[in-house]
C-alpha cells in the first residue's frame, strides 16, 4: 500500500456564511463520464451550462483558502454531502414502500401508507424491519442537511442534487411519482462485503479481492423494490405470506441495505484521515459511527433472507434460486451469524489480526465510492452532467491534504 506522510490536526474558529447551488442538463449515459478537467474544457463545445457552485468558483476557493475552513476539508465535505443526498434518495424510496409509514417534518415527509405486500416480505428477514428502514432514512436525511449547513455556515459552497432528480419512480402502491436521484430497479448488487468482512487473512487495502456471497444478485440486473403492483403480492398459501417474486425483491434490498451502509461505513473512516480541522474530524467520527450502526443491522438482518427455488427474475427474465443461507452454518466464509468483523491483517501482515472495518485506506477513496455505486446500477439513465459534477466532487476530495499550520 502507497502511503503519505499526513500532518497533524489543528483545531480552528467560525467564520460567516454563504452559498451556492449547482446547476446543469442532462444527457446519457455511465460511459460518458469525463474527467473533470476535459469536461470543463469541453463546455464551450457541449453546451453545458454550470454555475459558479458546480465549478467551485475562484471566488469561494480564495475564500475557503483564507478563511477557517481549509479548502480540503470544504472538498471531503462537500463529496460526502453529496454522498448523503444520494443516501437520502435511495432510503426515501424503501421507506415510501416498505418502512414506517410515520411522516417526521421537516426530515421526513411523503409518506403515504406504504405497500403492503412488499413490508411484509422484508418483516420475514426481521419484524422490526419497517421501523429500522424508516430510521435509517430520516438519519441520511439529518446528515445531509448538518452537512450542508456546517459548510453554510463557515462561507463554503454548498450541494444541491435538485436538477438530477429526473429518474422514474416505481409504479407500486405505497411510491410517490416524483424524480429520483437514484434507480432502483436495474442493481446488480455487490455482496463481497459479506465475505470480506469474516475473513482473516485477507484485507482490500492489501489488494484483495472476495467473491460475492450470494452470486445470484450480484450478476445483471435486478430490482430491489416491486416496479408496479403485480410484483408486490399477499399470498396466503405461501409460507412467507408473500409470492415468491415478492419475497425475491425484498431479499434482494436485504442485501442492497447492507451494501449501501457498509460504503458510508468505510467512507468516513477513510476521508477523516486527510482532514485538517478538529471540528471537521469531529463531524466525520461522529457521523460514521451511525454509518457502522446501519452497516451492523443490515448486515445481521440480511442473513435472514428466505430460501427460494425457481423464481422468474423480473429484470433479466432468468429462473434463479436465492439459496438457503441457513446451509452457511460451519462455513466461516458464509456463515450469516458471524456479523462481526472478524480479526484479519491490518496495516502490516507480521502484526497480529485485528478486527477492523475494511477498507480504510484513503487513497482514491472518494472515486471508489463514486464507482462503487455508479457499479450498483444506482445511477442508471443519469445524465452526463451528474455524473461529472460528482467526479469533480470526488477528485476534490481525493486531492485534499492535512494542512500545515502557517
Amino acid at each position: 500500500m502507497e502511503k503519505e506522510n499526513l500532518s497533524p490536526i489543528r483545531p480552528f474558529e467560525t467564520t460567516s456564511a454563504s452559498s451556492a447551488s449547482t446547476t446543469d442538463n442532462r444527457a446519457h449515459p455511465t460511459d460518458q463520464v469525463v474527467r473533470r478537467r476535459s469536461f470543463l474544457k469541453g463546455i464551450g463545445a457541449t453546451g453545458v451550462a454550470l454555475s459558479a457552485g458546480a465549478l467551485l468558483a475562484p471566488r469561494v476557493e480564495a475564500e475557503e483558502r483564507g478563511g477557517r475552513l481549509g479548502r480540503g476539508d470544504a472538498s471531503i465535505l462537500r463529496f460526502l454531502a453529496a454522498a448523503e443526498i444520494i443516501e437520502s434518495d435511495i432510503w426515501q424510496q424503501y421507506t415510501e414502500l416498505g418502512g414506517d409509514q410515520t411522516n417526521e417534518p421537516p426530515l421526513l415527509t411523503g409518506l403515504t401508507g406504504g405497500n403492503a405486500a412488499y413490508t411484509k416480505a422484508l418483516s420475514n428477514l426481521d419484524g422490526d424491519m419497517a421501523q429500522y428502514i424508516h430510521d435509517n432514512t430520516e438519519d441520511e436525511f439529518s446528515h445531509e442537511l448538518f452537512i450542508n449547513d456546517y459548510l453554510k455556515s463557515k462561507g463554503a459552497d454548498t450541494v444541491n442534487l435538485d436538477q438530477f432528480r429526473t429518474l422514474p419512480s416505481s409504479k407500486a402502491t405505497g411510491a410517490q411519482q416524483i424524480g429520483r436521484l437514484t434507480n432502483l430497479m436495474e442493481l446488480t448488487v455487490d455482496t463481497s462485503w459479506w465475505t470480506r468482512y469474516r475473513s482473516r487473512t485477507q484485507n482490500p487495502d492489501f489488494g484483495d479481492s472476495f467473491p460475492n456471497a450470494i452470486p445470484v444478485i450480484g450478476t445483471k440486473k435486478h430490482t430491489a423494490i416491486p416496479r408496479n403492483d403485480s410484483e408486490a403480492q399477499l399470498d396466503a398459501s405461501s409460507p412467507n405470506g408473500v409470492t415468491d417474486l415478492t419475497q425475491y425483491i425484498a431479499n434482494t434490498a436485504g442485501f442492497h441495505f447492507a451494501f449501501i451502509e457498509q460504503g458510508g461505513t468505510s467512507l468516513y473512516a477513510q476521508l477523516a484521515q486527510r482532514v485538517t480541522h478538529v471540528e471537521v474530524l469531529r463531524i466525520l467520527l461522529s457521523i460514521g459511527g451511525t454509518e457502522i450502526m446501519h452497516f451492523q443491522t443490515w448486515h445481521d438482518k440480511a442473513g435472514n433472507a428466505p430460501p427460494l427455488k425457481g423464481v422468474v427474475d423480473p429484470v433479466s427474465g432468468d429462473t434463479v434460486d436465492f439459496p438457503d443461507i441457513s446451509t452457511f452454518h460451519g462455513n466461516e466464509d458464509l456463515q450469516s451469524n458471524l456479523i462481526m468483523p472478524e480479526p484479519t491483517v491490518f496495516l502490516n501482515k507480521t502484526f497480529h489480526a485485528c478486527s477492523i472495518i475494511r477498507p480504510t485506506e484513503t487513497k482514491g477513496a472518494a472515486m471508489g465510492a463514486l464507482k462503487a455505486l455508479t457499479g450498483d446500477g444506482l445511477f442508471i439513465g443519469q445524465s452526463s452532467g451528474f455524473f461529472a459534477y460528482l467526479r469533480d466532487l470526488a477528485e476534490d476530495a481525493d486531492e485534499a491534504r492535512r494542512e500545515l499550520d502557517q
